[in-house]
């Protein structure tokens, strides 16, 4: 139910600082630590001895060990050192392929070979000095689609959020949603509005007065397999809108990486990236502060939603007008989880040929022996 030869966020740099990090993604589970090297590195999280969760040991000189036995694995999934062991013979155990970039660590949770890296999310706004972020993470027990409905309809906000983002303005104007390839874009337009709290916040942040008519704007993308980036802001009315110059305005791009856990669990890391007033920490924690409080609102709803779907999985749901960006964000991912599944049936056949010339080619040779070893050790 969810594409897995793809990249997804799996966690911070400041979640594997000298520890290493255990998180299951699309139902694997993985361990996130840093090599001899400093480089990231994940590997399934299963120690090759007893089967312990290599996460619950710890880090010796860039190396990750067990913590029931001290088995010591390297970054390639190869166990280099036992205490009073021989370790060449055991087993490597799976590494999945990461990139840390844009202030993320991403993994591809599919089949290795497969890995591209010119097929990362692009985040220009992440290397840029003219824009600050700031951001957290949530563990939510829903299905990733849900909050995927979430994000492209906020019409939700007049409830959810009132005290916050929240105004009747929203859902008195109607969306509009477009496909583009295998992006779906809804966009909301609201013009000469009070702005609700939250923006009035932004704007006084801005150095702009907050209690005059507005105009406002919600244009929300979904790219797969689960991201969801949504240009937001509020201008001075009659300056333009969402073209009015800088000087008016107080805009935002909010961030939002939904990486399945399970079928009924995500790790969702939010946050906003701004380009006014850049190197404001006290701004960048104010509004971190205020957007972490929302988003916990939509956790209560969700996981609610979740448990009453479990319970009655026979009801049918309602498509209204206003889950256009949801019901066409999801028709992509099952055409896309269709071509994954003809993509891997190509890859596992392409496998057993490779499989078969190998050991006819191994048939023609002459047996090697290998000669056990009693002492010593690797």
């Amino acid at each position: 139910m969810y594409l897995k030869n793809t990249w997804y966020v799996a966690c911070t740099p400041d979640e594997i600082v000298g520890k290493p990090l255990g998180r299951r993604i699309c139902g694997e589970a993985m361990v996130f630590f840093r090599g001899p090297d400093d480089q990231v590195t994940a590997v399934e999280d299963f120690c090759p001895h007893r089967g312990a969760p290599l996460s619950l040991g710890f880090m010796r000189d860039g190396h990750l060990v067990c913590g029931y036995h001290g088995l010591t694995m390297g970054p390639e999934g190869k166990c280099v050192s036992m205490p009073g062991q021989r370790v060449a013979g055991i087993p490597a155990i799976r590494r999945f392929p990461v990139i840390e970039r844009y202030g993320f660590i991403w993994v591809w949770a599919g089949d290795a070979e497969l890995a591209d890296p010119a097929k990362l999310h692009h985040l220009p706004w992440a290397e840029d000095p003219q824009w600050a972020y700031g951001g957290g993470l949530y563990h939510i027990q829903c299905d990733y689609r849900l909050m995927i409905d979430n994000l492209m309809d906020l019409t939700h906000e007049t409830y959810v959020h009132a005290s916050s983002i929240g105004q009747p303005e929203i859902e008195e104007a109607a969306p509009a949603t477009r496909v583009e390839g295998d992006e779906v874009v809804t966009s909301r337009f609201m013009e000469n509005i009070k702005a609700p709290p939250f923006w009035q916040a932004a704007l006084r942040g801005n150095g702009l007065a907050d209690d005059v008519p507005c105009d406002r704007w919600q244009i929300c993308r979904f790219t797969p397999p689960s991201h969801v980036l949504i240009e937001v802001g509020v201008a001075h009315a009659g300056h333009g809108g969402y073209d009015a110059d800088a000087q008016y305005k107080a805009s935002s791009i909010v961030v939002d990486f939904i990486t399945p856990e399970t079928e009924t669990s995500i790790w969702y890391f939010w946050g906003m990236a701004r380009n006014f007033k850049p190197h404001d920490a006290a701004l960048t924690a104010t509004i971190q502060a205020g957007q972490g409080k929302i988003f916990s609102e939509d956790l209560e709803m969700l996981e609610a939603q979740q448990r009453n779907l479990l319970a009655q999985p026979e009801r049918r749901l309602l498509k209204l007008n206003i889950d256009a960006g949801g019901v066409q964000s999801r028709k992509i991912l099952d055409r896309l989880l269709e071509r994954e599944v003809q993509e891997r049936a190509a890859l596992v056949a392409a496998r057993a040929a490779a499989s078969g010339t190998a050991a006819g080619t191994a048939a023609t040779r002459p047996a090697t022996v290998i000669h056990p070893v009693t002492q010593g050790s690797h």
